[in-house]
């Protein structure tokens, strides 16, 4: 899909610090496919960061006091045009790691799309865990676009480097990055007129 507008900057926040996790090849592939349309991907990883479990959002630490990883991850949050979530299924639910990473953070989202790229070792491809993330991404101020990227059966659809093994992977990428990009377009443009608050 030809730009019309400068790159744009995207932040790629992984959900598992499994050691044995596969969610890191849909986080490759999706980095991958956002370098090749000329974007900056900047891949958020809870395994390297070791965030502490929620006490106090960044917000509430006085000024200087946060831990330097939530100081840098605050900093590249308001530079971004949007969040791609990617996301295994845990219980059919949310894994708790990337609820912890998301829920540091608030005002950092506001008015820019999320899109949720979602996996699964069986056939549903994570889409539960989906379901229970639309409703915290609205709340978080980063709404969902309304396509989603399941990825059924991760370990034979993407090798360890996150290459698609199948059509249908690289099909529903594009057709998903390319709603994810409009929107993110669209809510830059209206980020640059000013946002109601």
């Amino acid at each position: 899909m030809p730009s019309e507008t400068p790159p744009m900057s995207f932040a790629v926040l992984l959900g598992s610090v499994r050691h044995q996790r596969m969610g890191i090849r849909a986080a490759k592939l999706v980095i991958r496919a956002l370098q090749a349309r000329g974007h900056e991907a900047v891949l958020v990883d809870p395994m390297e960061l070791q965030l502490p479990l929620l006490d106090r959002m960044y917000k509430e630490y006085a000024a200087g006091t946060a831990p330097a990883a939530l100081g840098q991850l605050a900093t590249l949050y308001r530079r971004v045009d949007g969040f791609l979530i990617v996301s295994g299924e845990y219980n059919h639910g949310i894994p708790p790691a990337l609820k912890n990473l998301l829920d540091h953070f608030l005002e950092e989202y506001f008015w820019r799309p999320s899109g949720i790229v979602c996996y699964s070792a069986g056939m549903f491809g994570g889409v539960r865990a989906a379901v229970a993330l639309r409703t915290t991404l609205a709340e978080l101020g980063m709404p969902s676009i309304s396509s989603e990227c399941p990825i059924p059966r991760i370990a034979s659809a993407l090798d360890e480097d996150g290459v698609p093994q199948n059509e249908h992977v690289s099909h529903t990428l594009k057709r998903f990055l390319d709603e994810f990009e409009w929107y993110a377009r669209a809510l830059r443009r209206q980020r640059q007129d000013g946002t109601p608050y």
